[in-house]
């Protein structure tokens, strides 16, 4: 009977839950409390991967071998002075365990944890369990997961920027920039600055223009773009949240739509076609932030807005001379790329305005039979001799990046929610845009863009 019992200590102490091959951990605890009594489940979760089920069995198995297996005895476990203050003594065999408590402790202990264990053993099955709920209890860990991560980071809250130095102190040298809103991961702190990593910028920032630890986890969701990446071959978006509502849009496998709104199942998501939702089944949801610029990359970035403008002012001062000369107009409609930028810009966004009115195909890369918007894209910068993917998510990291639709010039990416376009100057953009309009030209700030690459 006493090897049953400590057989049944053992067996309690580690106890668990087995979810389907899920790795719960145990600080979930909460996060399960909210979802398993719903379902009628009562249940117990301790630190290791035994479930109650096999608990019971091996509990019933008389004589089993428990010599060299190690126990944690926690304090909750043992009552009396057997449990140290540390939280728990290890055990390796059942000589040590017999030491670890007194003789009228432990019968008195064992007899209530046996029938513990019994009784919950009875209430639960897990077998039963729901895979809905079990789903749903993931998807909580892993946004809690996420939002504990939001403590460790460092965020600028400042009108402009915050400068990035090399040692803590203002004495260090300027090594790069943190600008409000932007994000850094906490490293240490020393006398009231903080060590941070934020692109390729490590660093020191002055902690009273930044918030980290709990401050941050809210401010993090507010910076935060919230990000659904596509894991099925093709995905359907729908109008209203549910699998027999109607299709609004598809979207391919790896695509990035921007996250606008959160359910227990779904979430809302902005296409081209619109507003619409999308199974958390068949996307990965992620945050994603503005990190640090360094010195380096900013005083390459002025140096070729530098070049862009000498290089625009050139181009204007050669068409001023061809106009003088008796150049014609096309009365105001836009089908030439115009602005600044490079000549080879131009000719990109040229050369993809003559596709105006041909037809928007899904998964299509032909420029006059039909094609998608990255197929489009893909296309055109093809004629030039540019490898692109097709795939408007892969587009947001070719080329180098350009600070906002302010600074776009022709034959620019703009990318968006699921959607890339060609700038062609003006504010416009020439874009697949959907199987109801083809190919058209719009304005470039008729959605919000994630970011604007420059390939020539």
């Amino acid at each position: 009977m006493r090897q049953k019992n400590m057989k049944m200590i053992m067996c309690t102490v580690t106890a668990v839950i087995a979810f389907s091959s899920m790795n719960l951990k145990a600080d979930a605890a909460t996060d399960l409390a909210s979802v398993l009594p719903s379902a009628g489940v009562d249940y117990t979760l301790q630190t290791d991967a035994t479930s109650l089920k096999n608990i019971k069995e091996e509990a019933d198995t008389d004589g089993a071998n428990v010599e060299n297996q190690t126990v944690d005895i926690q304090p909750e476990a043992v009552p009396g002075d057997a449990v140290p203050s540390n939280g728990g003594v290890q055990v390796e065999n059942m000589d040590m365990l017999a030491q670890a408590v007194t003789p009228t402790v432990e019968e008195i202990a064992l007899e209530e944890m046996e029938e513990k264990v019994i009784e919950e053993t009875k209430e639960v099955d897990i077998s039963n369990l729901d895979a809905k709920i079990l789903k749903d209890v993931a998807k909580k860990l892993d946004r809690k997961d996420e939002e504990e991560s939001f403590k460790s980071l460092v965020i600028a809250r400042v009108n402009d920027y915050v400068n990035v130095r090399s040692i803590p102190s203002e004495d260090g040298e300027i090594i790069g920039k943190l600008y409000d809103k932007s994000v850094g991961s906490f490293i240490s702190e020393t006398n009231g600055w903080y060590e941070i990593k934020s692109g390729s910028v490590t660093g020191y920032v002055k902690g009273e223009y930044c918030v980290t630890g709990d401050e941050a986890v809210e401010l993090a969701k507010q910076v935060g773009t919230r990000i659904a990446t596509v894991t099925t071959t093709t995905l359907k978006v729908r109008q209203e949240p549910g699998m027999d509502k109607t299709v609004l849009g598809m979207v391919p496998i790896e695509d990035q739509l921007v996250v606008t709104e959160e359910l227990d199942d779904w979430v809302k998501v902005n296409i081209e076609e619109g507003d619409g939702y999308v199974s958390t089944d068949y996307v990965s949801l992620s945050t994603e932030f503005v990190q640090a610029e360094s010195k380096e990359e900013e005083e390459a970035r002025l140096a070729k807005e530098e070049a862009d403008r000498r290089a625009a002012q050139e181009a204007a001062r050669r068409a001023a001379g061809r106009s003088s000369s008796g150049g014609s107009s096309d009365g105001g409609q836009v089908m030439y790329a115009s602005g600044n930028g490079s000549e080879m810009g131009r000719a990109v966004a040229n050369y993809a305005l003559q596709f105006v009115g041909n037809p928007y195909v899904y998964g299509g890369t032909s420029l006059t039979n039909g094609a998608d918007c990255s197929g489009f894209v893909m296309s055109v910068y093809k004629n030039f001799g540019v490898s692109l993917p097709h795939s408007s998510a892969a587009d947001r990291n070719v080329g180098s990046a350009v600070n906002g639709l302010a600074n776009a010039q022709p034959g620019d990416l703009v990318c968006y929610s699921g959607h890339v376009a060609l700038y062609i100057g003006n504010g416009q953009i020439v874009h697949a845009s959907t199987s109801k309009t083809g190919i058209i030209v719009s304005s470039a700030s008729y959605r919000t863009p994630l970011s604007v690459r420059r390939i020539f």
